[in-house]
């Protein structure tokens, strides 16, 4: 049983509800939602709140230490004040004997520590596992490869796509945030654990630059120093067939830690590989980005996406325009929708408003609670996938009277029945870091973001931008219940902001009267 109409009503929100989202995301899938994302600042604020605390702790103790400091200071500096004073020598024997033992093993910085890290266990388990520190670290690669954004410019806090000479900025955050050396590290290894030295290269060439720049100097948080940086990226350049610049980072790496007997042994076996082919030490490798066997329209896809949805040759085409539409329901007729015709074949619709602000936040709120990770069928079972990266929920019509008027608004456009089994519950669907769907024909999206996010039509070759509360629809089946192909498409991936969608898929069956097939294999 096909679908024969879809339906997305846009359903996003830019700026996240005051408070904390119900509900908790499963470890390993927060990076897949950004309303998961967003819960993610409570339990850092309750770990601000825990080092605030200690700091405090901590300031007290060394306030202490000070005078404790100064004072024993200023005896040693009162030349007017001998030992032969029995006060005075009673007290450094005290001092040496009791003083001392007590400042250095002192149980107030123990104490401080301890209760730190106690909080922090209690925190521990509501934090992000790995597994979306992998996801987000992937997530940025995808914006990369996606939307041609230099990873300079990435670390730097802008949102540039660099072609040739050329660049264009995609994206002007309000407020600069830039990534650390470690930062760009953790992306660059999770890239090099893939065996990904495409993705990998980059990266950790701007953590060593990074490195490079503030070397002598430690961050408590970072995990990485530029010696890591340097043996990764290094082996990387080996990896890719790359051996002059392997070995010469080898050798830098040498500079900061010479008792390295493995990294020793790295640059005998380098230098030995370009003393047997000379010609090694010249020509630079042409590293090639992984391959994607299950997507053989990547190139169109990301060009539609990269387009951000602009159609230059609408204005050229009479049948491309806008109207009020009826449908010549009664229930439309004082309240037509606007209706905007963007493609004829497929036959495509962009219906601006057809949902309200406030209908908006009350379809997010009621799905929120009952987020959970996007998935796809495989066989008989239905797996999270990287190629769709979303949390989603099916809402009945049950679960709020302003769910039965947004079906009677969808019926009266479509002149379908959408209620079930003709018609599927309502899918809410929020995407998480670099959210999106490759090519399918099974989903429709649209939303309100900052920057990408826009659907693509990938045999159709046009794209449609995000547009805050608009309805997107079409006919994926022929009226002789074939399917269209020319409806494959893509959600792109989110560049910017927080995109929610919501999906109405209309059943074949139980509309012969209201869309009668035909014969005809074009209709």
């Amino acid at each position: 049983m096909g679908s024969v109409a879809r339906l997305a009503a846009m359903l996003a929100v830019l700026a996240l509800r005051a408070g904390d989202p119900v509900g908790a995301a499963a470890r390993g899938d927060t990076f897949s939602a950004l309303t998961s994302v967003a819960r993610a600042l409570a339990p850092e604020r309750r770990l601000l709140g825990l080092l605030r605390r200690y700091l405090r702790g901590e300031e007290a103790r060394l306030r202490d230490l000070t005078r404790f400091y100064d004072k024993v200071v200023s005896l040693h500096e009162d030349s007017e004040t001998p030992v032969s004073n029995p006060l005075l020598a009673f007290t450094l024997i005290k001092r040496l004997q009791s003083d001392w033992r007590n400042v250095v093993h002192s149980l107030e910085a123990s104490e401080n520590i301890r209760a730190l890290k106690d909080g922090y266990e209690n925190v521990e388990q509501d934090l992000p596992a790995f597994e979306d520190l992998e996801g987000a670290a992937r997530a940025l690669m995808r914006l990369q490869d996606v939307y041609m954004l230099n990873v300079k410019g990435l670390a730097r806090g802008v949102f540039q796509r660099v072609t040739g000479s050329a660049v264009t900025d995609l994206y002007n955050p309000r407020r600069l945030f830039s990534l650390t050396a470690d930062d760009c590290f953790q992306v660059g290894k999770v890239a090099y654990d893939m065996g990904d030295y495409y993705h990998a290269i980059p990266w950790l060439e701007e953590s060593v630059r990074l490195f490079r720049g503030s070397y002598g100097e430690w961050n408590t948080e970072d995990e990485a120093s530029l010696e890591d940086a340097l043996d990764h990226l290094a082996f990387a350049y080996f990896q890719a067939g790359n051996v002059s610049c392997a070995l010469s980072l080898s050798r830098e790496f040498l500079l900061y830690s010479p008792d390295n007997k493995r990294m020793a042994r790295n640059v005998l076996k380098y230098e030995k590989l370009l003393a047997e082919s000379p010609t090694q030490a010249v020509v630079e490798a042409v590293i090639q980005r992984p391959n994607v066997p299950h997507l053989q329209t990547r190139d169109t896809y990301e060009g539609l996406c990269q387009t951000l949805g602009s159609q230059p040759t609408h204005y050229q085409i009479p049948s491309l325009h806008c109207s009020y539409e009826t449908n010549s329901s009664p229930y439309l007729l004082l309240q037509p929708v606007r209706k905007e015709v963007i493609h004829l074949e497929p036959y495509v619709v962009l219906y601006h408003d057809f949902v309200s602000d406030l209908e908006a936040q009350k379809i997010r709120g009621l799905a929120e609670p009952w987020l959970q990770r996007s998935v796809v069928a495989s066989g008989e079972k239905q797996l999270p996938v990287e190629y769709r990266i979303s949390k989603s929920a099916w809402l009945k019509d049950t679960a709020d009277p302003m769910l039965v008027t947004l079906d009677h608004r969808i019926a009266a456009l479509t002149g379908l029945d959408v209620q079930p089994p003709y018609a599927e519950y309502l899918q809410v669907v929020n995407y998480g870091i670099g959210g999106h769907y490759e090519p399918h024909f099974d989903h429709a999206t649209l939303s309100s973001v900052e920057a990408g996010g826009a659907t693509a039509f990938i045999y159709a070759n046009f794209s449609v931008p995000v547009v805050k509360n608009a309805a997107l629809f079409w006919w994926n089946l022929h009226r002789s219940g074939e399917g269209d192909s020319d409806t494959l498409h893509a959600a792109c991936p989110v560049l910017v902001g927080d995109k929610w969608v919501a999906n109405k898929w209309i059943h074949e069956y139980g509309q012969e009267f209201r869309r009668p097939c035909s014969s005809s294999p074009g209709d």
